[in-house]
C-alpha cells in the first residue's frame, strides 16, 4: 500500500464570509497542491474540504497521514466523536451535526483509506503547514474579490 502524507488547512474571513481551503500531498518526493474556495462559508467547512479534497485526490487505497490544524478534526475521529455522531444518527449531544454532508463524505473517504489523522499547531514554525495556509488565504482572498465585484456600488 502507498504512503501519502497530506496536509490540510481552511481559511475564512467571517463566519459566514469569502473562504478557501488547500491541501498538499506527498507521495514518493512527488507533490501535489489542491486548493479551492466559496464566497460564503465557515472556517470548519473550509476544514472539512481540504481533508476531503485530499482524501479524495487519492485514486487507490493508500496508508495515509492526515496533519490538519483544526482540533474539531482532530478530535472528532481521533476522539471518536464521529462514531458516536453515526450513532446517535448523526446527531451530538445537543442537536443536529453541523455541516452534515461534509462529515459524511469524510467519514466515507477515511474508510477508503488506512488513515492516521495528526494534529499540529497552526501559525507556527510547521512548513508545511504554513504553505497550507499560504495556499487556503490566497483562495479565500480570490473568493473575497469575487465578492465585492459583485456588490453594488454606492453612489
Amino acid at each position: 500500500m502507498k504512503s501519502v502524507i497530506i496536509y490540510t488547512d481552511g481559511a475564512c474571513s467571517g463566519n459566514p464570509g469569502p473562504g478557501g481551503w488547500a491541501a498538499v500531498l506527498s507521495y514518493n518526493g512527488r507533490e501535489k497542491e489542491l486548493s479551492g474556495g466559496e464566497e460564503s462559508t465557515t472556517n470548519n467547512r473550509m476544514e472539512l474540504s481540504a481533508a476531503i479534497a485530499g482524501l479524495a485526490a487519492l485514486t487507490e487505497r493508500c496508508s495515509v497521514t492526515l496533519y490538519t490544524d483544526s482540533q474539531y478534526i482532530e478530535r472528532a475521529v481521533n476522539e471518536h466523536w464521529l462514531d458516536s455522531w453515526k450513532k446517535r444518527g448523526w446527531r451530538r449531544k445537543d442537536g443536529p451535526v453541523k455541516n452534515l454532508e461534509l462529515w459524511k463524505e469524510l467519514d466515507r473517504l477515511l474508510g477508503e483509506h488506512s488513515v492516521t489523522l495528526r494534529w499540529v499547531k497552526g501559525h507556527a514554525d510547521n512548513e508545511m503547514n504554513n504553505r497550507c495556509d499560504a495556499l487556503a488565504v490566497a483562495r479565500r482572498d480570490e473568493y473575497a474579490g469575487r465578492a465585492r465585484r459583485r456588490e453594488p456600488s454606492e453612489n
